[in-house]
């Protein structure tokens, strides 16, 4: 390949021992916070790799100015693999699942008030410590602000002719299968159950037939020790002995995705520890070709964008389990898009993939000259005597009404009361050709069985939804949804049976009723893991 990627990352570990192929002097590297980089190839591009943000911007940014001078390189792109901290006042640190003298504002809240802004553009998964109400805002990916975007709890978006993949939080076997039933205010369970991943992301990934240059996840995959130093590894970590030798250290879906979809590389954080493997695979992985003169632009990926149309039916925001579509059924399975879809799809969009830069505040934000005054006696989280009431993000909402798709949150929200989304419009959407009447596309309002069975107003009264549903005349027809009541929500969906199968395994046996991650259950254990794939290998560090 013509092009190289320097690729740089940043460690939080101080023991400085573990470097690969340094690109800067080790001198430069130990000075810089541990940033430690190697090449890969892909476009001329430079990325830095943090293994967690903990919402220190600005030491990272700091760290990244300095590399940047001392070595007269200049840095395109930030990825972060989760614990981002994306906290914007006190009420949002009452969201995150930490410790209370762990409840910190950190920088995070000057990049999203305007006071300072992101120098180098910056892309995130989500953790086990982050301000959940924000980012369930923005369950398909959004801004959280300027020049700072999250990917969502799956998703793909492309930088300049570089494709990356990511799903955030980390695996809980009990919560794997259940839809995404948890809303703010959260009790202490549903705090932290809103960062599990859930078997509709991981299903919506393996549909995904196009390479992928950069996956990110936080937790590691499971079994990815058994191709690397494990001696290494238990010298730093003794006490994961037992899980590495019961093989049920790491996520057992991200082990999946691992080796379904064979990413050039695969960064992941949450252990604290750095470690190094080459995973091998069967087939070879082909180079992409790519416009190096591509415009450095944050874009939607279209495959990924019509699989999440196509699949939208099976999004649940119910605490029960849900099931996804598997082999030996009549209905749809396989998601993988057709050409005539993925056309569809990018009609939707007017055949431009550049993501809006349509960010805006939609809280008061955390003040720095408060805290600079008398307010310092008074930490943050004081000031807040509550959590706060769930919302509708502008950014999601107008994403769901392009793609046609549901907003989780709109699902889970009341809305006989007042709220950012508007349901006295009329919305349509033009059914494909090739969607047969059997598969024809179906909008239907919101009942309560979908939602979860706690589900009430502002008050105290319980709401009640009546389900309508249109049908069909042909393939053609023009769909429309007219809402006549402002307790409707839209829900748009395709007519298949109910998913029988799992796709946590071909045999649908039942999940584990128990956690597979290390006794220090949501504990803040993340150091960066990378993979590398050289032809037919995988390269773990």
């Amino acid at each position: 390949m013509s092009h190289c990627t320097t690729v740089i990352v940043r460690r939080r570990s101080s023991d400085g021992g573990d470097t690969i192929n340094e690109v800067v002097p080790k001198s430069t590297v130990e000075e810089a916070s541990h940033l430690i980089g190697w090449p890969a190839c892909k476009c001329g591009m430079k990325l830095a790799i943090e293994g967690c943000a903990h919402g220190d911007l600005d030491r990272i940014y700091e760290s990244i100015q300095y590399l940047e001078n001392t070595n007269g390189i200049k840095l395109d792109l930030l990825i972060c693999c989760g614990d981002f901290q994306a906290t914007r006042n006190g009420a949002d640190l009452k969201c995150m699942a930490v410790p209370q003298k762990y409840q910190k504002m950190c920088s995070f809240y000057k990049y999203y008030s305007g006071e300072k802004v992101a120098p180098v553009l910056t892309i995130f998964i989500g953790g086990n410590h982050e301000a959940s109400n924000y980012l369930q805002e923005l369950a398909y990916g959004g801004w959280v602000a300027p020049n700072i975007y999250y990917m969502g709890y799956a998703g793909i978006v492309n930088v300049a002719g570089v494709r990356i993949g990511g799903l955030s939080g980390i695996y809980k076997g009990h919560d794997y299968m259940k839809g995404h039933y948890e809303k703010p205010p959260y009790s202490e369970e549903t705090k932290r159950s809103a960062y599990h991943v859930r078997n509709l992301e991981v299903f919506r990934l393996k549909q995904v037939k196009s390479p992928i240059d950069i996956f990110l996840s936080h937790d590691w995959p499971r079994g990815v020790y058994h191709h690397g130093n494990i001696k290494q590894l238990l010298k730093h970590k003794p006490f994961f002995e037992d899980e590495v030798n019961n093989n049920s250290l790491g996520s057992k879906p991200c082990e999946e995705l691992l080796h379904y979809l064979k990413p050039t590389y695969w960064f992941s954080a949450h252990l604290h520890v750095k470690f190094a493997a080459i995973v091998h695979h069967t087939d070879t992985v082909v180079d992409i070709p790519h416009d190096s003169k591509k415009p450095f632009e944050l874009e939607y990926d279209l495959e990924w964008l019509t699989i999440v149309y196509l699949t939208n039916h099976l999004l649940s925001v119910k605490k029960g389990i849900q099931y996804m579509p598997g082999p030996g059924q009549d209905e749809r399975w396989i998601f993988t898009p057709t050409s005539e879809e993925s056309n569809l799809v990018l009609k939707k969009f007017g055949n431009n993939l550049v993501i809006p830069l349509n960010f805006t505040t939609t809280v008061t934000s955390f003040s720095s000259e408060g805290e600079n005054s008398s307010q310092t006696s008074t930490p943050a989280r004081e000031r807040y005597p509550s959590q706060p009431q769930a919302q509708i993000n502008p950014q999601t909402m107008a994403f769901c009404e392009r793609l046609s798709v549901d907003d989780p949150m709109a699902l889970l929200l009341d809305c006989n009361n007042d709220s950012s989304l508007n349901t006295s419009q009329m919305s349509t959407c033009t059914l494909p050709s090739f969607l047969t009447p059997e598969r024809a596309g179906n909008i239907t309002n919101v009942s309560s069985s979908m939602l979860d069975d706690t589900l009430t107003t502002t008050g105290s009264e319980s709401i009640e939804l009546e389900s309508t549903s249109k049908s069909f005349g042909s393939c053609a027809d023009e769909v429309s949804f007219d809402s006549q009541s402002p307790s409707q929500v839209k829900r748009y969906s395709l007519v298949l049976p109910s998913p029988l199968n799992s796709d946590f395994d071909d045999q649908a046996e039942p999940v584990a009723r128990k956690a597979v991650l290390p006794s220090v259950v949501d504990s803040d254990i993340d150091e960066c893991l990378i993979t590398r794939t050289y032809a037919n290998e995988k390269h773990w560090s």
